[in-house]
């Protein structure tokens, strides 16, 4: 069932299926809460699910020209009190992922546990920074075709070919997005703080599920995280994008992290 709610003058829009112990999708940059469809099907037989537009995505509006981290949050924690929800499991892809630890950090005692996708507690490093600084600049200039090079760039090439008709779908989602949502998103993920803190300091529970092609995040820094961090950790055979690449696996993990 589509819902909404008001939130300091825009409304957020949300997806709310089945019953059961909460769960909370929130998705990545340049996606909406549609991304979860394959991953919403088999959660909410047994469990609630609460898929999210996050600021600026989907069919949620901007807040100004940066959506730092505790923004993101105060949104999703205004529909979390909508649905007087108590405690509830975080899934978060990439962006998705940093606004769950930010969450969490801020709700320690109403998250039962947190899985991190294709996602990191880790900030960026100073290569990544400069990345979406001169990504800001280009999306004012020359936005359409920023988008599909940002977007086919999470895939690796066999993925690329192999999923070919999943990946328009979700690009032609990902084209529905404003400049000002872009530019907005990709400075708060330029701008937020190293979260390790959030997984190592807290006893509920927690997975890193990484790809071991990611062209984005290093495979190898996700192991070195797990580790430090004391975080499970679960690998998939390709890269950013599991929720389309490695579906049916990715399925299964999820379903036996919120048993």
């Amino acid at each position: 069932m589509q819902k909404s709610i008001s939130f300091k003058n825009i409304n957020i829009s949300f997806s709310d299926l089945g019953k059961g112990q909460a769960i909370i999708l929130l998705h990545g940059f340049l996606e909406n809460k549609t991304m979860w469809k394959g991953v919403e099907k088999e959660l909410s037989k047994r469990n609630r699910v609460i898929a999210i537009d996050l600021l600026g995505h989907g069919e949620t509006d901007c807040l100004g020209y940066v959506h730092h981290l505790d923004l993101f949050s105060e949104a999703i924690e205004a529909v979390l009190k909508s649905l007087k929800l108590r405690r509830f499991y975080l899934i978060g892809h990439s962006l998705g992922g940093y606004i769950a630890l930010t969450l969490a950090n801020r709700n320690v005692a109403k998250v039962k546990g947190i899985c991190l996708l294709n996602s990191t507690s880790n900030e960026d490093d100073q290569e990544r920074k400069a990345l979406r600084l001169r990504a800001n600049t280009m999306a004012q200039h020359n936005f359409e075709n920023l988008i599909r090079m940002s977007f086919i760039n999470l895939f690796t090439a066999s993925s690329r070919e192999k999923f070919k008709s999943e990946i328009n779908t979700a690009l032609s989602e990902a084209m529905h997005t404003k400049v000002q949502s872009y530019i907005a998103a990709n400075e708060g993920m330029r701008l937020r703080p190293n979260q390790n803190h959030v997984l190592a300091n807290n006893s509920f529970k927690k997975l890193i599920i990484a790809g071991k092609k990611d062209p984005v995040l290093s495979y190898e820094k996700s192991v070195e995280e797990a580790s430090a961090t004391k975080t499970e950790l679960e690998t998939l055979t390709n890269g950013h994008m599991s929720h389309i690449e490695n579906l049916e696996e990715l399925q299964d993990l999820l379903k036996e992290f919120v048993k």
